[in-house]
């Protein structure tokens, strides 16, 4: 998911539970203008680095432990990166998502929708 500075929900991309996001990080982010990117270690690649460096924008991600030369980032902008993390909790307000009780993909994408219509509309 994407989300914009005040945490409210902009791009989903629904994937496989055992699948990692990492994976469709590349595809969120195209065609998206922003000044900086924010995410957490597990999207240390050099792949989307470099995705989010041909938007012109700042990647906010820190170098993962086993990263031979670390990348440095800017800790008082990565301070904001909670904020996905607030919009995951605005979205699991919504029993139904929170609960998965959709079996299939476009129902559940649906709902994430209009959940998001609703974030948006407070």
């Amino acid at each position: 998911m994407l989300c914009d500075g005040l945490g409210r929900p902009l791009r989903f991309k629904l994937t496989a539970g055992q699948r990692h996001d990492n994976l469709t990080a590349k595809a969120l982010l195209e065609g998206f203008k922003a000044e900086a990117v924010l995410a957490d270690r597990a999207y240390d690649n050099n792949d989307l680095r470099k995705t989010i460096t041909d938007m012109n924008a700042e990647a906010v991600i820190p170098s993962t432990r086993s990263r031979k030369v670390p990348i440095p980032h800017d800790k008082t902008i990565y301070k904001l990166r909670n904020r996905i993390e607030r919009c995951f909790n605005k979205l699991k307000h919504f029993r139904r998502f929170a609960t998965r009780y959709d079996r299939r993909a476009d129902y559940s994408l649906a709902f994430v929708h209009l959940a998001a219509i609703c974030i948006w509309l407070r």
